[in-house]
């Protein structure tokens, strides 16, 4: 019998509890500037699903344009005004072009992204106030992520961290 040793609840409102760093190389990082996070589910010992508490300052994104292979998502809006963009390749167009879209999120809100959809998504924070929202998702082991706007590449490493090359496979 597995004998817990995490927290039983955990107090996750207080800005102490977020954490600013992010995983992109260093390169990227300035793209997700304003973005703090509390793993919840690391905090709990969660192994077959995350769940984030994000904040995004007025200015800031959760990600890049990104979207996954193989991991589903959903984000739900806590407290706050996002803007979800979203970016679609364009059936219509000879060559490989995309073609953006905004939503405005509200308080209660919420949005999935099943794996395997070459939609690329991000939320931002457009207003002038903070944004709280979960970002809810499972750790599939070897998922990738594809950044069209960047040339970036994420797979999920047995360890459920992320390594990040260049599209061609040339490590950062």
């Amino acid at each position: 019998m597995l004998e817990l040793t995490n927290p039983i609840a955990a107090e996750t409102t207080a800005d102490s509890q977020l954490v600013g760093s992010t995983d992109y190389p260093i390169e990227f990082a300035s793209a997700v500037a304003g973005r703090s996070k509390t793993k919840l589910g690391d905090l709990f010992g969660l192994t077959n699903f995350g769940v984030n508490h994000t904040k995004l300052e007025p200015g800031s994104s959760s990600a890049l344009m990104h979207y996954h292979r193989t991991q589903d998502e959903m984000v739900y809006i806590l407290e706050g005004e996002a803007t979800l963009y979203r970016l679609h390749k364009d059936p219509s167009s000879p060559t490989t072009t995309y073609r953006k879209e905004k939503t405005i999120m509200k308080t209660g809100d919420c949005i999935g992204f099943p794996f395997g959809v070459a939609v690329a998504h991000c939320m931002c924070n457009d207003s002038n106030q903070p944004v709280r929202f979960l970002e809810i998702g499972d750790r599939s082991p070897n998922d990738q992520v594809e950044y069209p706007e960047a040339d970036l590449k994420a797979v999920m490493g047995e360890d459920c961290k992320w390594i990040f090359t260049h599209k061609d496979g040339t490590p950062y």
